[in-house]
């Protein structure tokens, strides 16, 4: 170890700390103050904490590998990965929703770190890491996720609440301090969980060049199996599909993990800028009411790519309707424009996108010379299916003063619980049960 010492305003202060070992991180992650930079290099957690101490560290309620509880704090951890075997968590024991790497302190900048998750390990809800102190900075973060059960489904059999198999599910980044902002992380997640979320009323919270990856599968491969969880409950969902039944449906594309990038809670001020989630369940789940901003954001091979609330703000924005709705509005007072990709699968999908609620103007563009071929609704005052699981059946839903510019020449559908709403459109209308509908055909 070599540090530096300055004088700065008559105070002796550490400028510099090269460290070579997880357990020196470990130990200035609980300090203030220094700026700490590591060997590049791979580091197997397992040459710092063994499976053997893992039943000690149970007993002693320690569940986190890692705790940066120290402030003031810039760790330059570039070319520095940390390899976490999966069979930790596994050995460990913790209890639910309890995290692997965990920031407590404030104003601290971490930049560079990869984390890698190897083995067949599990956790019983928790992320690889949160962030819960103040005005903290993530730069050029890497997470590769695994470490769930089952892993292969979705959420076919269930998530958060009533499920036909209980879940294990292993999580990417977590926030829940306010004035936290992210740069250039990327999380690939093979594991049943969500990529980036934000919780506890975190405010002020910004990403930018983010990316959040997912894989997929078709449920006509998950029904070809002939063993496995799928398979001792006979295939049974926890959701109904559009005939009534909780079965696995053929013809749709799940994702595996949960969210690229989710809120949850009436949370404020979470603005996104150059993000993109790719074959994530939702691309942008952001159901809060207060104030969310998303720029020049792209969504690929998503079932759902957008989901927004109460005063959602959506510009310059783009996604397909690959394998699901492009867009779900379920708040009032948003403001969108929205670029329709063009890209097209066999997979079943229902609707380009749902509009419901009061005051909202949105306007939906396709790229000259790349418009769909097939035809797909846009579904003015209907909710989105239940729990958003796109072999479930939409519903109607009151919608009114409804602004809505649609240039990308798909059909529209407007339900009966619509009224005083003005619509200019590229496309047919197929049905209009509103009141006093305003539609201008600009075909």
């Amino acid at each position: 170890m070599i540090f530096t010492l300055v004088l700065i305003s008559g105070v002796l202060q550490a400028a510099e700390i090269k460290i070579n070992s997880l357990a020196q991180l470990s130990n200035y992650a609980a300090k203030s103050g220094n700026v700490i930079t590591m060997e590049p290099g791979v580091y197997p957690l397992t040459d710092y904490l063994s499976m053997d101490s893992m039943r000690v560290r149970h007993d002693r309620q320690q569940f986190q590998y890692i705790t940066f509880t120290g402030s003031n704090n810039v760790f330059d951890l570039t070319g520095v990965e940390i390899v976490v075997d999966t069979e930790l968590r596994t050995a460990l024991r913790p209890p639910i929703h309890s995290d692997e790497f965990l920031v407590t302190g404030s104003d601290n900048t971490i930049k560079g770190l990869t984390i890698r998750c190897v083995g067949d390990g599990n956790s019983p809800g928790g992320t690889v890491l949160q962030v819960a102190g103040t005005a903290n900075v993530l730069e050029d973060i890497t997470l590769y996720v695994k470490g769930s059960y089952p892993y292969g489904y979705g959420d076919l059999f269930g998530k958060g609440g009533p499920t036909v198999i209980r879940h294990k599910k292993h999580s990417g980044l977590l926030i829940t301090g306010s004035e936290t902002k992210v740069y250039r992380s990327k999380i690939y997640n093979r594991s049943f969980g969500h990529c980036f979320f934000v919780q506890k009323k975190a405010e002020n919270v910004y990403f930018e060049d983010c990316y959040a990856e997912g894989e997929v599968r078709s449920t006509d491969d998950i029904l070809a199996e002939t063993s496995g969880p799928a398979v001792e409950v006979d295939f049974r969902t926890w959701t109904q599909n559009r005939e009534g039944e909780y079965v696995v449906t053929p013809g749709y594309m799940k994702s595996l993990c949960e969210d690229g990038f989710r809120t949850y809670g009436q949370i404020k001020n979470i603005n996104f800028k150059n993000c993109i989630a790719k074959n994530t369940r939702a691309g942008f789940e952001l159901r809060t009411n207060e104030g969310i901003r998303l720029e020049n954001c792209t969504t690929i091979g998503t079932e759902r790519a957008y989901w927004i609330g109460d005063g959602a703000v959506v510009k310059n924005c783009r996604g397909d309707a690959n394998y699901g709705p492009l867009m779900f509005v379920e708040g009032s007072g948003v403001d969108v424009e929205l670029i329709v990709d063009s890209a097209e699968s066999d997979r079943m999908v229902h609707s380009l996108v749902t509009i419901q609620g009061d005051h909202n103007k949105v306007k939906l563009m396709a790229e000259k010379g790349k418009e769909r071929k097939k035809q797909l609704p846009i579904l003015v005052g209907y909710t989105h299916p239940e729990h958003g699981e796109s072999m479930s059946p939409y519903s109607e839903g009151e919608t009114s003063e409804l602004t809505l510019i649609n240039q990308t020449g798909m059909p529209i559908k407007i339900g009966s619980m619509v009224s005083n709403s003005k619509i200019v459109t590229n496309g047919e209308v197929l049905e209009n049960k509103g009141q006093n509908i305003k539609i201008v055909n600009k075909r």
